[in-house]
């Protein structure tokens, strides 16, 4: 997605969340420590909103507007007591895990909307129309963002989005796809056709797929979810909760399989950035994150999104992210 880069840098922000202290019980002369600390995965969440920039739907730079708290990982559950000898492990007619994976993933569906279109560069005029985004109009759609060497972000977004389909379907997932490009999609889709495509597929997760194009230095991924919002045909209350899970589940995958560090340059270092002004979110009634790769502008970022072999790790974390959050 494509940032204006003379906009004003942008602030950051960020909420410190202390582990909790070491207790101490006493007994008798007995004196036994432990310590109970919870690390928090994700320094903080950051909420945000367009301040000035360019003018398409994710072109514009973030304002954040208030810190939310992290949440702490869910305790380990205790491991399963050994079977006596002679005993079988699991009770007979019991599923194997990779059955019961199998099983959480059947009858899913996973809609992959592949940021901006390689045709939109020759249809400014179809992608300027304004269009109802529930709290505000914006434009239909925008051209994204290339390298320095001009590999444009539309290229990226279909070919990370392409593996990712091969990846899910491979788990036995249904996914969707918001367009193929070429002849049959010469521009767009629009912003708020692709929130409908996701909604009219009873999707249990969305992904938009895109990479960033701010200043040279500005390195990392992020993913950005959806804020509260209500207003005409946005309201995003009751999909909060679940995008936040699917946000963090991809974050992590990301992270661990390509090697890459959150965003420096906004989300406080948790890769994580709320935000409001995104119709794509805005109107979706469906979990749904956008995911930015990376940053097209700066030199490192960009021969890591140019090469093959690191896409594929980037489509197979965003994938191991979607099927962790929906049990697989």
């Amino acid at each position: 997605m494509r940032y204006d880069e003379s906009s004003p840098p942008l602030p950051e922000s960020s909420t410190s969340i202390s582990p909790d202290r070491p207790w101490y019980a006493r007994r008798s002369t007995l004196v036994v420590a432990v310590a109970a600390i919870a690390p928090a995965c994700l320094g903080g969440w950051v909420l945000t909103e367009v301040l000035a920039g360019g003018a398409g739907d994710d072109s514009r730079p973030p304002r954040i507007v208030m810190p939310l708290s992290a949440s702490a990982p869910a305790p380990s559950a205790p491991a399963a007591p050994a079977p006596a000898p002679g005993t079988s492990a699991a009770p007979a007619g019991t599923p194997s895990p990779t059955a019961a994976n199998a099983n959480a993933l059947a009858g899913r569906t996973v809609v992959i909307d592949p940021g901006h279109n390689t045709g939109n560069f020759k249809h400014t005029t179809e992608i300027n129309r304004q269009v109802d985004i529930g709290t505000n109009r914006k434009e239909c759609d925008t051209t994204g963002t290339t390298t320095n060497s001009g590999y444009m972000e539309a290229e990226f977004s279909m070919d990370v989005s392409r593996r990712l389909r091969t990846v899910l379907e491979a788990k036995g997932l249904k996914v969707v796809f918001t367009h193929e490009a070429g002849k049959e999609r010469p521009f767009g889709p629009c912003i708020d056709e692709r929130a409908r495509i996701g909604n009219e597929a009873a999707a249990d997760a969305v992904v938009s797929v895109h990479a960033d194009g701010v200043s040279a230095g500005s390195r990392g991924f992020h993913v950005i979810l959806p804020a509260k919002v209500k207003g005409g045909g946005a309201d995003t209350a009751k999909i909060v909760e679940p995008s936040r899970q699917l946000g963090e589940r991809i974050a992590g995958n990301f992270a661990r399989t390509t090697g890459s560090a959150p965003a420096n340059y906004l989300g406080s270092g948790t890769g994580l950035v709320v935000r409001d002004d995104l119709g794509g979110l805005n109107l979706s009634t469906r979990p749904k994150v956008f995911v930015e790769c990376g940053n097209m502008r700066d030199a490192k970022d960009a021969a890591l999104l140019s090469s093959p072999e690191w896409r594929q790790k980037a489509a197979q974390g965003i994938a191991d992210g979607i099927v962790g959050f929906l049990g697989g």
